[in-house]
């Protein structure tokens, strides 16, 4: 039985791909192994998103190749965003790599590995229901893509030239995979896509993502609904307004980018800092409860001390439950690659140390108000480090992205664990909360 390591680089859309890839293989009796110096097929799916995610997937070809050395019955796999984006230079570099596979053909891996011949897809690879998939990340929740593509214009993105337009998976065959999921004891799922607000869009639908959250709300124990990757412009009240049942996490991760008008605008993002601000303030008003997550770029070309002195303003007065920042990558292909690199690195990095200090006492600060409450909790396992502390999440944290909740317990409550228990939270730190289970 041949033994596979797969190594999933990038987002979490990444993920559900390498995912099916495993279900895939799954079914063909391919054996699993953690490690790829175990492996007789290392597959890498690579990121091709910014100069820091390329890098790490040569970096990783690079050590599967020297593992390969090491064993000539190795064989590499790579497939993904880097390799639909530039399988040509990847396969001048690397010439001991087996096969390359972009986006399009995840569910031939088998025929891949095995070099034999299959009919190449024309389009960005779209999962179903009916897709195997091998779920790997932790028991209580997972992931469901319910698109691909993007047919938005950002000047510093190549996703759309990666994936292509916008395609909205049906909402029957969203219910389906939720409600498989939630038979085999998920309780979170985490709904993902390049802009989740756009659900529906493409096929015309008014209201698509509020929609498809009516008809997940009928699946009987589901336990959580969050959604990741919203576009402010695109969060009508009706969606405001079915997040006020419980189910659904009253959090939005909106990626803002930038606050100046000059900047947004060569970005080619339709908000200013002073119209986000407004829509915060509408959407706190609406959801009082809500959390909010961003994403910014510093760096980008033409943002300087004028620009990021506006851009610290707005976080000031945004005062976002999490936020995460990115240095500027230009990106050829994009729109903006034109405008040069002219920020330079180190300040990038300055920039971006600055932003999360003030982000670091925002979120030390906001903490507080959790202290002393009793939460719902997901409880997810223990902590590997201390087999003595429990982890968790409340509905205004998301998965691998913010903080989570710990809680400390004299021997391991096995009957807690993937379940949403009551908490009362009793301190704090920076992004971390402490508490203790209410029995």
């Amino acid at each position: 039985m041949k033994k596979v390591a797969l190594v999933s680089l990038g987002c979490t859309k990444n993920l559900v791909d390498s995912e099916v890839m495993l279900g895939v293989l799954e079914k063909q009796t391919y054996q699993f192994v953690p490690e790829t110096a175990l492996a007789d097929i290392i597959i890498i799916n690579t990121c091709g998103f910014i100069h820091p995610a390329r890098q790490e997937a040569r970096d990783a070809i690079e050590k599967a190749v020297r593992e390969k050395n090491k064993s000539r019955y190795k064989k590499i796999i790579v497939s993904g965003c880097y390799v639909e984006r530039s399988q040509k230079s990847l396969q001048e570099a690397f010439p001991e790599v087996d096969a390359w596979t972009g986006v399009k053909d995840f569910d031939k891996i088998g025929q891949i590995i095995e070099g034999k011949p299959y009919e190449s897809a024309q389009n960005c690879f779209m999962y179903d229901h009916t897709s195997p998939r091998l779920i790997s990340t932790p028991p209580a929740w997972a992931y469901v893509k319910i698109s691909e593509g993007c047919s938005k214009h950002c000047s510093f993105c190549a996703i759309p030239s990666i994936k292509g337009p916008y395609r909205s998976r049906s909402i029957p065959s969203i219910v389906n995979e939720v409600s498989d999921l939630v038979a085999k004891g998920i309780k979170e799922i985490d709904l993902i896509s390049q802009d989740t607000t756009y659900y529906g869009s493409d096929h015309r639908l008014k209201d698509g993502l509020v929609l498809l959250l009516e008809e997940l709300l009928k699946i009987e124990n589901l336990g959580w609904i969050r959604m990741l990757y919203s576009y402010p412009e695109e969060v009508t009240d009706s969606l405001l307004e079915i997040m006020h049942e419980e189910r659904i996490c009253s959090y939005l991760d909106i990626p803002f980018q930038h606050s100046h008008p000059s900047i947004t605008k060569r970005m080619k993002r339709g908000w200013d800092g002073k119209k986000s601000l407004k829509f915060l303030e509408h959407t706190r008003k609406r959801n009082p409860d809500i959390a909010i997550r961003t994403s910014l770029i510093v760096g980008f070309p033409g943002e300087g001390e004028q620009e990021f002195d506006d851009l610290k303003s707005f976080i000031a007065q945004a005062r976002f439950d999490h936020l995460g920042v990115f240095t500027y990558s230009r990106e050829e292909g994009t729109s903006c690659f034109e405008l040069g690199d002219p920020v330079e690195e180190s300040v990038k990095q300055m920039r971006k140390h600055d932003i999360m200090g003030i982000q670091s006492e925002l979120s030390y600060e906001n903490n507080k108000k959790y202290v002393g409450k009793d939460i719902d909790i997901l409880i997810e396992g223990t902590l590997k480090q201390d087999q003595s502390l429990m982890v968790g999440r409340g509905q205004f944290q998301a998965p691998e992205v913010d903080g989570m909740v710990f809680i400390p317990t004299e021997e391991l409550k096995k009957e807690v664990i993937n379940t949403i228990q009551k908490v009362e939270i009793t301190d704090r730190d920076v992004y971390d909360l402490y508490g203790s289970l209410k029995r």
